[in-house]
């Protein structure tokens, strides 16, 4: 194996083993497979095009045009499109499942699952990083430089990976890779040196490996081994002094779920004791890590919110939880506060069975509210105002959490029923003394929208709906997590003149206005009831975290509000604004025989009321008819396009061959094959019909041998040439008599006197011949490369540079007259 061989084959290993370092953004690993026969294909492609050899920015473009083709054909259809056919596979698909793994990256947080576009992405950086490896230390031959893109890898996967594990098995993989690729390079220059000094006596050494050999028992010399030591013992260093050192908190080798110091890091375990401190980056993200997973037996899914805890306390900064005492967890909690035994008749006691993961670490226990029974392991407080549990103190900075815990919840599924809301009666006084309270920095236009929205209502449950409404139908408000996540009495003032944001902003906002408006309110935060599995069980996943409002009506209680305008929430029964039944009107007479055939029934979506149309709650549209325009596949245009895009991709590499098949034909197409010498002595011109076909065929047999590797020189006579040719090109025969017959014709026509023509019809024929003699004689490879990639096409580029040069010539001639003009004229 050559040494460049060898450093192929190490630099690939390094991109391979550094790329282990985005495991863990993924769910699974089998995308590492893929990574490593991709490159393995990569690395095939430079190594057999630096033994053409081809132009290093040839050998670079070849190793990538391949990598792209070899991913557009393993991802071809993946994306799904509607159109058909190579252009689709190869284009289109390609190009929409790039797209669609830079959306799944944004969207899912870490571990991501492995969608077709997350695996793409892996993909093209690993090739891409690859490739600048390969670059760097195979075809640069810099190998120390090449560490820098395996640092940039390394890095951009270690940030992303933060607390996920694994990352100083990552690291030494990584830096292994990188010191064997220096290591295989630094064997390639010693060999290149020849005898390697520092040997032990008697050991001889091989010029060829750079290593001892012989009777010494083929030890490395001394060299080798000091670098193979310093390498250990940096990697080595490089692990383990940050396990030691206390400043740097555990370094590569810190657990990912220690206790300290892991509020704030945001690693991989979720361990926010107030919940709005990650609500909005959830929802940004996309969070798909389940966090909790029940079964339960309510037959309304919809109303199974898991309630963490209640914000009751505004203080012009921002929504908290009052400080109250705990208790011990009862065995059946008390009923809850305001509920009237009508309501109460009316509810149906569910059983929740919950499972919490092992990256979830909330101290408050997520459960449907009310809860009126709990069965859980570990130590519990249990606080009546907000009904909430929460984790109690286990040693110090250490407190009872959720995290991976298996508990049962009895609750009440209330169905209270607006006409119970809207006679509710005033609420106890002590209650509306504490949770009407609002900020004395408070700015006056939230009561003044507060009082404009529901002017004309008459009861606390009508202001409610209408505040409702207000944020989720018709007060013009969007949904958008990237907005500033402000809690303060300025952000509820911004946010109602912007009229963009997320839950916390509707929460919020709906709660400080109602208790402008005197209703007693406070903000809950939970999850909404997830997404049902085809097991019965339901998944809850941090993209499922939510902020609402809980409004108090006495005989009722604190019930749930829903201003939020979100895909996937609907409106509580309770307060939907219900559309006035149709009366009965008097009859019509019947249709005649002559009237036309009745209308179609309207729709679902023309029959639901524009209320619920706006929240997406009135079924799946009709799917579109085919209006017959074809707009269902590719576009005739983008057809065209890219197939005139694919032949000039395809048609580059052999622009070299044709324009060499183009200037043979025209040289041997001039007309009449004669030789004819000056028309007066000493002129180097002849005249035109002869001796340029003579000498243009004469051109083509010197362009012909430089092809096949017969360089021209042009200190040598034509016989002289052509001697040259036939003993360079190995010719012999036919071939032989042809190249010296056109070398004859040449000399006729420079040196014989005027009029001395001598017919030559065979001339095209000897200069085919000589040429198809010339291309015989070489290899396989190297007459594809004379084909192919012609030596003679630099005429091309000398043309053009003479051209330039003499276009530079003429303007600076132009310009210089100018010059010479003006003060002439000036003097006139």
């Amino acid at each position: 194996m050559s040494g460049r061989t060898r450093v192929t084959l190490f630099a690939m290993l390094a991109t391979l083993l550094t790329s282990w370092s985005l495991a863990p953004l993924v769910e699974s690993t089998g995308w590492l497979l893929q990574a490593a026969a991709l490159l393995g294909v990569q690395s095939a492609v430079g190594a057999g095009a630096r033994r053409v050899p081809l132009a290093r920015s040839l050998t670079v473009a070849a190793q990538l045009l391949v990598s792209l083709l070899v991913l557009a054909f393993l991802f071809a259809g993946k994306a799904g499109t509607t159109g058909g056919g190579p252009l689709s596979f190869l284009v289109t698909d390609f190009g929409a499942l790039f797209q669609q793994g830079v959306r799944d990256v944004s969207e899912f947080a870490i571990p991501a699952p492995l969608t077709d576009g997350i695996r793409l992405l892996l993909l093209a950086g690993v090739l891409l990083i690859g490739l600048l490896v390969d670059v760097l230390a195979v075809t640069l031959r810099t190998s120390a430089a090449a560490g820098l893109p395996l640092l940039a890898l390394y890095s951009v996967a270690a940030g992303l990976a933060t607390g996920q594990g694994g990352s100083w098995f990552a690291f030494l993989l990584a830096g292994a890779g990188y010191l064997m690729l220096l290591l295989s390079e630094g064997r390639d220059r010693l060999a290149q040196w020849g005898r390697v000094f520092g040997g032990a006596p008697g050991t001889r050494v091989s010029a060829a490996s750079g290593y001892g050999g012989g009777a010494g028992g083929g030890r490395a010399v001394a060299p080798v081994r000091t670098g193979r030591r310093i390498g250990v013992v940096a990697l080595g260093v490089a692990v383990a002094v940050p396990a030691v050192l206390p400043s740097l908190g555990g370094g590569l080798l810190g657990a990912p779920g220690d206790d300290s110091g892991a509020a704030g890091r945001g690693g991989g375990t979720i361990s926010a004791v107030n919940p709005l401190v990650s609500l909005q980056s959830s929802l940004n993200a996309q969070d798909n890590r389940v966090v909790l997973r029940y079964r339960t037996d309510s037959p309304q899914l919809g109303e199974q919110y898991l309630r963490i805890l209640a914000l009751d306390e505004f203080n012009g900064v921002k929504w908290e939880a009052s400080g109250r005492p705990l208790t011990d967890v009862p065995e059946r909690l008390p009923t809850p506060s305001g509920l009237s035994d009508r309501v109460r008749e009316s509810a149906s006691e569910v059983r929740t069975s919950v499972s919490a993961a092992q990256t979830y670490a909330q101290r408050y226990l997520p459960m449907p509210y009310p809860a009126t029974q709990i069965d859980i392991a570990g130590k519990w407080r249990y606080e009546p105002a907000g009904r909430t549990l929460v984790g109690d103190q286990l040693a110090k900075d250490r407190f009872q959490n959720v995290q991976g815990a298996q508990y049962t919840v009895r609750s009440l599924l209330l169905r209270p029923t607006a006409a119970q809301l809207q006679a509710a009666p005033a609420p106890n006084p002590a209650v509306r003394e504490e949770y009407t309270r609002l900020p004395d920095n408070l700015p006056p236009v939230v009561a003044e929208t507060a009082r404009r929205v529901t002017q004309g209502a008459r009861d606390d449950y009508t202001r409610a709906v209408r505040l409702q409404d207000f944020f989720a139908v018709n007060g013009g408000f969007r949904y958008d997590t990237k907005v500033s996540s402000g809690t303060g009495s300025q952000a509820i003032a911004r946010f109602l003149a912007d009229k963009e944001g997320f839950c916390v902003h509707f929460a919020f906002s709906m709660a400080a206005m109602s208790r402008s408006l005197g209703i007693p309110a406070r903000v809950a935060v939970g999850f909404t009831p997830g997404e049902k599995q085809a097991d019965g069980s339901v998944n809850v996943s941090m993209r499922d975290a939510h902020a609402w409002p809980e409004l108090y009506f006495e005989g009722v209680g604190w019930t749930r509000f829903e201003p939020t305008p979100r895909a996937g929430i609907s409106l509580p029964d309770y307060s939907r604004t219900e559309a006035p039944a149709p009366q009965p009107s008097a009859p019509s007479a019947l249709p005649s025989a002559s009237a036309s055939a009745p209308a179609p029934m309207p729709s679902q979506a023309e029959a639901c009321p524009p209320e619920l149309k706006k929240l997406g709650e009135c079924g799946v549209p009709a799917a579109p008819q085919d209006t017959g325009t074809g707009s269902s596949g590719v576009p005739v245009g983008a057809v065209l396009g890219w197939t005139a895009g694919a032949l000039v991709v395809l048609g580059l590499p052999l622009l070299p061959l044709l324009w060499r098949r183009r200037v043979r034909e025209r040289r041997l197409a001039s007309p009449r094959g004669t030789a004819r010498g000056p028309s007066s002595p000493g002129a180097p011109a002849v005249p035109p019909g002869s001796s340029p076909g003579v000498l243009a065929a004469w051109r083509e047999l010197g362009d012909s041998a430089w092809d096949v590797g017969i360089p021209p020189d042009g200190a040598l006579s034509p016989r002289q040439a052509a001697s040259r040719v036939v003993v360079l090109g190995r010719l012999d025969g036919e071939p032989a008599r042809a190249v010296h017959r056109v070398a004859d014709a040449v000399e006729r026509t420079l040196y014989a006197p005027p009029g001395a023509d001598v017919p030559y019809p065979r001339l095209a024929d000897d200069v085919r011949l000589a040429r198809t003699a010339l291309l015989a004689a070489l290899g396989r490879r190297a007459r594809l490369r004379a084909l192919l990639l012609p030596r003679s096409a630099a005429r091309v580029t000398a043309a053009a540079s003479a051209r330039a040069a003499a276009l530079s010539a003429r303007t600076a001639a132009l310009t210089a007259r100018i010059r010479l003009l003006i003060p002439l004229r000036g003097r006139g």
